[in-house]
């Protein structure tokens, strides 16, 4: 991405904060995240990692449209989906959480990553999120990817392993 480009996607991510000019600032000047209000511009729909990444691997197959922001915590082993806000939406699934209004979401800025937070696809600054419909599509496709592997990983290892 150029510069302008990150310019954009900093104020575009900035604007949820409470504070826009003072979230520029500690992006800038390396103190990590920022807490950013959801339900507003975004929600964030957070899945357990490989369910999440399998999910996005499945998102890049669509060569016409390039997925919406999604950062992960590799801490919590969270991936998080930034998609528009509906307070309706029923997101059902194992280890899925609809984080909406009302809540927060710590975020780092977009062009580096803060601590265990990083962006796999940074927010391009043009305000464009994840379409629920793909995503759930994707989601499901990597639930039965991983109702496939589980019985393997489940087998005790080899003498190697493996």
């Amino acid at each position: 991405m150029h510069s302008s480009m990150w310019k954009q996607a900093v104020e575009w991510l900035a604007a949820a904060a409470t504070d826009p000019q003072q979230c520029k600032r500690e992006w800038d000047h390396g103190r990590g995240t920022a807490l950013l209000a959801a339900g507003r511009y975004w929600d964030v729909l957070s899945v357990p990692d490989r369910l999440g990444l399998l999910a996005l691997d499945v998102l890049w197959h669509d060569p016409l449209k390039a997925p919406g922001p999604t950062l992960v915590d590799v801490t919590a082993r969270r991936v998080g989906f930034f998609l528009p806000p509906d307070p309706a939406s029923e997101w059902v699934g194992c280890g899925v959480r609809h984080v909406g209004r009302g809540s927060w979401v710590a975020v780092p800025p977009p062009y580096r990553p803060a601590g265990r937070l990083e962006w796999l696809v940074p927010p391009d600054g043009t305000g464009t999120l994840h379409a629920p419909g793909p995503l759930e599509l994707a989601l499901r496709k990597a639930t039965g990817t991983l109702a496939v592997l589980a019985p393997v990983s489940a087998e005790p290892a080899g003498p190697d392993g493996w």
